[in-house]
C-alpha cells in the first residue's frame, strides 16, 4: 500500500464501548512507534513481524493500566525465536503519551521463511503488572499455542482472567513517496466487560480442560449463556468482516471502522491514547543493576581497556562505565567516573 503524510491516529489506541452489549474494546494504530522500536535492530522480516504483533498487542491490552503503571508482555520459546518482550508504560499525567518499548532475541541459523508462528516453538506467553514500589507485581502465564501471538493473548484471557477476549490484528510493511518502506500495525481487541479488573484480584480458577490446542480454554468456552451470549456471539461475527487494510489503515479513521463494523451495536468511544517510542534505561539504572556484585564480580565485567560497558536491548544505548565506581565495593563515588 501507498500513501502520503503520517496521519492523525497514527499511534494512537482508540477506546470504545458498544452500548447495546456488554461489550468493551480498543482500536489501536501504530506507525511511527514501531520505526523507533525495529530502528534499534536488524532483525529478519520475520522475526520484525512477531515484534510487530506483539507491539500492537501491547498497545491493546495496556491501554487499560492506570496512570504510571507498567505492563509487560513476554514470550519465551525453544524455537528459533527464543524470547520477545515488550514494556507498555502507562502516562505519568493525565493527557500525556504512554510508552512502548521492544526487543527479541532470535537464533539467526535456524530462521526459515515460513509462517512468523513457525519460527516459535514450545514455551509460554505471559502478562505482567506492575503497580510500582511497594506493590506486588502481577503474572499470569500461558502455553504458546493456537498459531499466533493473538491467538496467545485470548487464550490467556479466557484461562487466567475468565473474561472472553478476541484481537484481531495486521501488521506488514508499507510503501511511502521518498521514505521507502516501513512497518505498521493496527489492531481492534473486544473483550466481555468484567465485574472487575482482570488485574485487580488472583486469576480466577479453571474448572475444565477447553476447546483450544492443548485443551486451552478460548473465548467461546466462557461466554455467557442467554442474552449476553447472542451479543457476544454477534459482535464477533461483525467484527470477522473487517479486512486487513482496514485494521492498519491508512484510508480509514477508527471512528468510522468502529462504525462501519458496529452501527447497530451503539459504539460509543472515548478519548483516544497517544503512545511513543519510549525506554526507560539511564547509567543510574545501570550502575543499580550492577550494585550487587563484588569487586572480585566486576573485574570480570571489566574489558581490556579497563571499562565496564552495558548495552540497552530495547533502544540501543551505549554505556561506558569506570568499574572503581561500581558494586557494592566500589572505590570512588559515581560522580568521579568521567566515563558521561
Amino acid at each position: 500500500m501507498t500513501f502520503g503524510e503520517k496521519l492523525s491516529w497514527d499511534d494512537t489506541v482508540l477506546p470504545f464501548q458498544l452500548d447495546k452489549s456488554n461489550i468493551r474494546g480498543r482500536v489501536a494504530r501504530l506507525d511511527g512507534v514501531l520505526g523507533g522500536i525495529l530502528k534499534q535492530h536488524n532483525y529478519p522480516p520475520v522475526v520484525e513481524a512477531l515484534v510487530a504483533e506483539m507491539a500492537v498487542l501491547t498497545a491493546l491490552i495496556g491501554q487499560t493500566i492506570k496512570l504510571r503503571w507498567k505492563l509487560s508482555l513476554q514470550m519465551q520459546s525453544n524455537g528459533p525465536v527464543r524470547m520477545i518482550a515488550t514494556d507498555y508504560y502507562g502516562p505519568q499525567e493525565d493527557g500525556e503519551p504512554a510508552r512502548i518499548r521492544a526487543y527479541a532475541s532470535y537464533d539467526a541459523d535456524r530462521l526459515t521463511e515460513a509462517d512468523p508462528f513457525a519460527q516459535v516453538g514450545e514455551g509460554y506467553f505471559a502478562i505482567m503488572i506492575d503497580q510500582g514500589k511497594g506493590t506486588t507485581p502481577y503474572q499470569g502465564i500461558t502455553p504458546l499455542a493456537g498459531g499466533s501471538l493473538r491467538a496467545c493473548a485470548e487464550a490467556y484471557f479466557a484461562q487466567s482472567e475468565q473474561i472472553p477476549t478476541r484481537f484481531s490484528v495486521n501488521f506488514g510493511l508499507s510503501t511511502e513517496a521518498g521514505t521507502g518502506e516501513r512497518w505498521r500495525a493496527g489492531g481492534i481487541m473486544l473483550q466481555h466487560m468484567p465485574k472487575a479488573s482482570p488485574f485487580a484480584a488472583e486469576s480466577a480458577s479453571v474448572a475444565e480442560a477447553g476447546s483450544g490446542e492443548q485443551g486451552l480454554l478460548q473465548p467461546a468456552d466462557i461466554v455467557p449463556d442467554g442474552e449476553e451470549g447472542e451479543n457476544w456471539t454477534r459482535a464477533n461475527m461483525l467484527l470477522d468482516t473487517v479486512d486487513a487494510l482496514e485494521l492498519i489503515g491508512p484510508s480509514v479513521p477508527p471512528t468510522e471502522l468502529l462504525l462501519r463494523l458496529f452501527h447497530e451495536e451503539g459504539p460509543r468511544v472515548y478519548d483516544a491514547q497517544p503512545v511513543r517510542f519510549g525506554c526507560t534505561c539511564s547509567e543510574e539504572r545501570v550502575r543499580q543493576s550492577l550494585s550487587i556484585y563484588s569487586a572480585k564480580d566486576i573485574a570480570t565485567m571489566t574489558t581490556d581497556d579497563g571499562r565496564v560497558t552495558a548495552d540497552c536491548q530495547f533502544c540501543g544505548a551505549h554505556y561506558d562505565l569506570d568499574p572503581a565506581a561500581l558494586g557494592f565495593e566500589a572505590e570512588q563515588d559515581a560522580g568521579a567516573d568521567d566515563s558521561a
